[in-house]
């Protein structure tokens, strides 16, 4: 079967899940995982815009897409010509079902229940002893965070996180002060790449605040990722715990 993924965390998870580059044959720009194996598969744009008649050419048998990273009007196109599934992934349990239905697709069961199942062991014995109200950046000038309908916002809160701004939806723009409420401002290196210079700027408003980059791959990356994250999540939590 020949297969092109638009999603990144998707193909990271076919890889992981023991499929090849005969059968991957197509992949964004942004799937960069795993490295030594997706540097031999073609490239049909980014996520948000694909080159329609170079996936055309490919002859695709599969095409996986993600509803909130892939535009609807391109993949409504691709439709009409391929086998199209579109998945949509906003919760631990939404994550759990994307990796079980590959699994059935490709004949690798056993290999996608291995791995659900080594994220919930990370959850069950990851967790922070009191919640910590987090502000989760995820964009500069201007500044925006994440509601409570996103992926990143459930991995937040198994791991003891407080989002504030949990009464909200998607990708909202804030200002500095809507940050007063949190005990930790965490900075994520995507998709916006904050860097030490940044934590310095909202150090100047709140100085006594815990501002810290985070891995956003760890936080927004679904599918088999997670279960690579273990030791991360770790660290992470043990700043808090003592």
């Amino acid at each position: 079967m020949k297969v092109i993924s638009l999603v990144p965390s998707i193909t990271e998870a076919l890889f992981d899940l023991g499929l090849t580059e005969n059968e991957i044959v197509g992949r964004t720009k942004f799937c960069i995982h795993p490295s030594e194996k997706v540097k031999n598969i073609e490239i049909i744009g980014g996520t948000k815009n694909l080159n329609i008649e170079k996936i055309k050419s490919l002859k695709p048998d599969l095409i996986l897409a993600n509803k909130e990273e892939n535009v609807k009007e391109q993949v409504e196109i691709l439709m009409k010509d391929f086998k199209v599934i579109v998945y949509n992934t906003e919760t631990i349990e939404d994550n759990y079902y994307l990796l079980k239905n590959l699994g059935l697709l490709f004949n690798k069961e056993e290999r996608a229940q291995a791995f659900n199942l080594k994220i919930y062991e990370i959850f069950n014995q990851t967790n922070i002893n009191t919640k910590v109200k987090v502000a989760y950046l995820i964009w500069n000038n201007p500044y925006m965070t994440v509601g409570s309908d996103t992926f990143i916002n459930h991995i937040l809160n198994e791991i003891g996180f407080e989002n504030i701004f949990k009464n909200q939806t998607r990708y909202p723009i804030i200002k500095t002060e809507d940050l007063a409420k949190a005990d930790v401002i965490m900075l994520s290196s995507e998709p916006f790449p904050f860097k030490e210079k940044h934590i310095a700027e909202l150090k100047k408003i709140y100085p006594h605040k815990k501002i810290m980059i985070v891995d956003g791959e760890a936080f927004s990356w679904y599918g088999t990722h997670i279960a690579k994250c273990e030791n991360y999540f770790k660290e992470l939590i043990a700043e808090f715990n003592d």
